[in-house]
C-alpha cells in the first residue's frame, strides 16, 4: 500500500484495516424480521452478547442495508446462529437483492420473526437502542425469548475472508477454563446466550 491509499491523518488504509480485522474469527448469524408480513434478513458476523441482566445482544448493520431498514421498521427481529452445514444460507443472506427466503425453510418465532430451520440457536429480540457507529449502526436488542440450542453441531465460522470449520468437537470446560468467569458466555455448564 502506498501512503496515497491512506486517509489523511490515518496510518493505515481501509484494506489494511480489513486485513487486520480478518484475523479475528467470528461466528455467522442471520438477522431476520417480518416487515408488514414480508420476511427480510441479512447475514451478520458483527453480532455479540452484551448483557445477561438485562438480557441484551448487539449487532451492527451497514447504514446502506435495505434489509436493516425493514428490520428497524418491524421493531423486532430474530438472531439465527448458523451451523457449519449452513454455508449456503450464509451466502444467500450475504447477497443483495432477490427473495432470500425463496429457498430457505423457516418458521415464525413467538414475535413473528423468521427462525431458519437447522440453526444452532435462535434469539427473539426487540430493538432497545440504535446508536451511530460510523458507516454502520450499533443495534442493541433485548432478548425476549430463545429456542433450544443444538450441542451436537459445530458453528459456521468466518476467518480471513473465508468460511472455517473446527475439527474437534467442543467439550465441557476444563477446570482451568472455568476461571474465565468474566466472559459473558462463561464456561459454567457451557453457557452461550
Amino acid at each position: 500500500m502506498t501512503t496515497d491509499d491512506r486517509p489523511e491523518g490515518q496510518n493505515f488504509s481501509s484494506r489494511e484495516l480489513r486485513d487486520a480485522l480478518g484475523q479475528f474469527c467470528t461466528g455467522i448469524t442471520v438477522i431476520t424480521a417480518a416487515n408488514d408480513g414480508v420476511p427480510v434478513g441479512f447475514a451478520c458476523q458483527s453480532f455479540s452478547a452484551l448483557s445477561l441482566d438485562p438480557p441484551l445482544i448487539l449487532f451492527c448493520p451497514m447504514k446502506t442495508s435495505g434489509s436493516w431498514k425493514g428490520i428497524e421498521k418491524a421493531g423486532k427481529f430474530a438472531v439465527n446462529i448458523l451451523s457449519e452445514e449452513q454455508e449456503e444460507v450464509s451466502s444467500t443472506f450475504g447477497r443483495r437483492g432477490d427473495d432470500k427466503f425463496a429457498t430457505i425453510d423457516w418458521t415464525p418465532s413467538p414475535l413473528g420473526s423468521p427462525v431458519i430451520d437447522g440453526v444452532m440457536a435462535w434469539l427473539d429480540c426487540t430493538i432497545d437502542q440504535v446508536l451511530d457507529g460510523g458507516d454502520h449502526w450499533i443495534v442493541l436488542g433485548r432478548v425476549s425469548d430463545l429456542g433450544p440450542t443444538k450441542r451436537d453441531v459445530r458453528p459456521l465460522l468466518f476467518y480471513r475472508g473465508a468460511y472455517l470449520s473446527i475439527e474437534e468437537d467442543v467439550v465441557d470446560p476444563t477446570p482451568e477454563q472455568l476461571e474465565l468467569e468474566n466472559f459473558i458466555t462463561s464456561a459454567d455448564s457451557y453457557t452461550w446466550l
